[in-house]
């Protein structure tokens, strides 16, 4: 049982034997620096069960405290705040009991318990990984990689968008203007090459359009009329129809892409363990029209089409079936999450991680699978998320103005070069470890500045803002880790000696609270798909280690137990700052 809940059970017992009324909940807080005290209970919601002075209220309660709980030791009452002060031997005796566990804060899976299957990434494959799919994937790790810590089994996965309109634009400009070549002939990335070819076929489309407009037609006729479309139009039809050199040539180009993904995707330090693609799931779900349409979820219009009414949920009409038999991206999913279950049958729930122009999409989603009789449909979640820009503004993919994946990870690593530089950081360093670190701390400061922000918000990146080596970042947490490393390797001390009986320093207190938080908020992020909390809990933790260090001395305390306590603090935070920055993907370098 942690403070929190023995002291909450106390409080209960001093207020029905003070004042024979029996409290439910008990409210607390953190003690005000300004104030003695380590925890602080809050009087005030106690007055609509008990009449009287909130100081007196609290003073009683502090004495039966006092006298019935060891670890303790003292308080005050300010107005209506009951401080109370904790013993230095239930820290010591708590931190004793969790400084020797690498994985403190983490929770094993159970082998009854349901797993949640997390989707992130799913790209199209016309195009390379750009910026807003990096914060994409950062966020489907991350969130994965914390409810695992949590205590769940997580399966990550995504669905390529394969197929569709997209995909012949890129390929019919291949085959029009590429002249046969390749990433082995061209030196380019298959995602790369593939990815220009779209901006190609944009380039060539738009001057058709201008020609037709200059001869007469509309701009919209023009649009729909150009040459160039209908040609990738009919390349879709002859796709769909399995045409062999259609469906080799898609075969051809997609497999370039996805050696170019696997590629970006090492780069970034995510993974996968099981991968759909919308040319196997894109006939799935219709089955379940049918179904729906029996059991009265469905209705068909006139016309042929297939719909479901949700305006009695506050939503609108929803398509799930064209007229002509074909599927929409609505049936496609249900299919698909359907299929899902069936795959991995332990799965209970899942985890979308999509842009919030999707938020709509979802909520239909969602709310169709549950009138569809699954059980599991309760249990699916939309990882919502804000648009990333740079300063020079928004991207645009069909032009080619797109921030590459590729590219923005090269340039963290140049910019961490150069800061590094500057500062002279990095003497002594061989040139192979100053490569590996400048990636180590280019990439980390463009994970962290992009998930120390609620998901929620829209994000303006700024490379050079987010690579400072002061403030929260992520090479300022990075930076810590190394100092406390650098620490640990000149510490010679005797583990062996009984801290018990120290009395703790105000920092070591403090530093100690702090560490004790991380469990509470490893289960918070989970419960709020939120790795913000965790970015955010390892930059405070780090500032009350850096306050700590310098206002105590660490390898020259007084004695041998002040300084094994300190040693031990100082590999704690270092285990914690690494096992958090573990949860946002972040690598922590060893020496900086």
């Amino acid at each position: 049982m942690n403070l929190q809940d023995t002291l909450s059970n106390y409080v209960k017992q001093a207020v029905k034997s003070s004042f024979n009324i029996a409290l439910e909940t008990v409210e607390f807080q953190a003690t005000r620096k300004e104030f003695a005290g380590d925890i602080t209970v809050v009087i005030f919601p106690m007055l609509r069960f008990i009449k009287g002075n909130p100081v007196q209220i609290g003073e009683a309660i502090g004495n039966y405290l006092v006298e019935k709980v060891a670890d303790v030791k003292a308080f005050n009452v300010v107005k209506g705040f009951l401080n109370v002060e904790i013993s230095d031997s239930y820290y010591i005796n708590f931190f004793n009991g969790i400084k020797d566990d690498a994985c403190y804060g983490f929770v094993s899976s159970k082998a009854e318990e349901k797993a949640v299957m997390v989707e992130y990434s799913s790209p199209n494959t016309n195009k390379p990984l750009h910026l807003g799919h990096v914060r994409n994937n950062l966020l489907g790790y991350s969130v994965a990689e914390i409810l695992k810590a949590s205590g769940k089994k997580v399966y990550k996965t995504q669905i390529i968008n394969d197929r569709g309109i997209h995909i012949c634009k890129s390929m019919l400009a291949w085959k029009k203007f590429g002249n046969e070549e390749t990433p082995e002939s061209t030196g380019l990335k298959g995602d790369k090459l593939v990815g220009n070819y779209y901006v190609k076929f944009d380039q060539e489309y738009k001057k058709e359009i201008q020609d037709l407009i200059s001869k007469g037609s509309s701009e919209e006729e023009a649009k729909k009329n150009a040459p160039l479309l209908i040609e990738a139009q009919n390349m879709l039809l002859k796709w769909e129809a399995g045409d062999e050199e259609v469906v080799a040539l898609w075969e051809k180009m997609n497999g370039w892409v996805y050696e170019g993904f696997a590629e970006t995707y090492k780069n970034l330090g995510v993974d996968f363990d099981a991968l759909y693609y919308e040319s196997n799931t894109y006939l799935l779900g219709k089955e379940f029209v049918a179904e729906g349409l029996k059991s009265g979820v469905f209705i068909k219009e006139e016309d042929g089409s297939v719909w479901c009414d949700l305006t009695e949920e506050g939503l609108d009409k929803k398509i799930v079936q064209r007229a002509d038999g074909t599927a929409v991206y609505m049936t496609q999913d249900i299919g698909t999450a359907i299929q899902r279950i069936k795959d991995f049958p332990d799965v209970g729930g899942m985890v979308y991680t999509v842009g919030n122009e999707q938020d709509y999409h979802f909520q239909v989603l969602f709310l169709i699978l549950k009138k569809l009789g699954f059980d599991w449909a309760k249990n699916l979640y939309h990882l919502s998320y804000g648009m990333v820009d740079l300063p020079s503004g928004k991207m645009k993919s069909r032009e080619g103005t797109v921030v590459d994946a590729d590219d923005l990870i090269d340039d963290m690593a140049k910019t961490a070069q150069e800061i590094s530089e500057e500062l002279g950081k990095l003497d002594g360093y061989s040139d192979d470890e100053k490569q590996e670190l400048y990636k180590s701390i280019g990439l980390g400061a463009l994970k962290y500045y992009i998930l120390k922000v609620d998901p929620k918000k829209r994000i303006l990146f700024d490379p050079k803002e987010s690579i400072d080596f002061q403030g929260n970042t992520g090479p300022f947490i990075q930076y810590t880790y190394a100092r406390i490393q650098s620490i640990l390797r000149k510490a010679d001390f005797n583990a062996n000696v009984n801290t018990g009986e120290l009395s703790l320093h105000p920092k070591e207190k403090e530093l100690i609270k702090q560490i004790q938080l991380f469990p509470e908020v490893v289960q918070n992020a989970a419960d709020n798909h939120s790795p913000a909390l965790i970015a955010n809990y390892t930059y405070d933790l780090v500032k009350e280690f850096n306050s700590f260090y310098q206002n105590v001395s660490i390898l020259g305390a007084d004695n041998d137990a002040e300084k094994t306590l300190r040693v031990q603090l100082s590999h704690t935070v270092a285990n914690t700052i690494k096992n958090g920055f573990g949860l946002l993907g972040i690598d922590v370098p060893e020496r900086m």
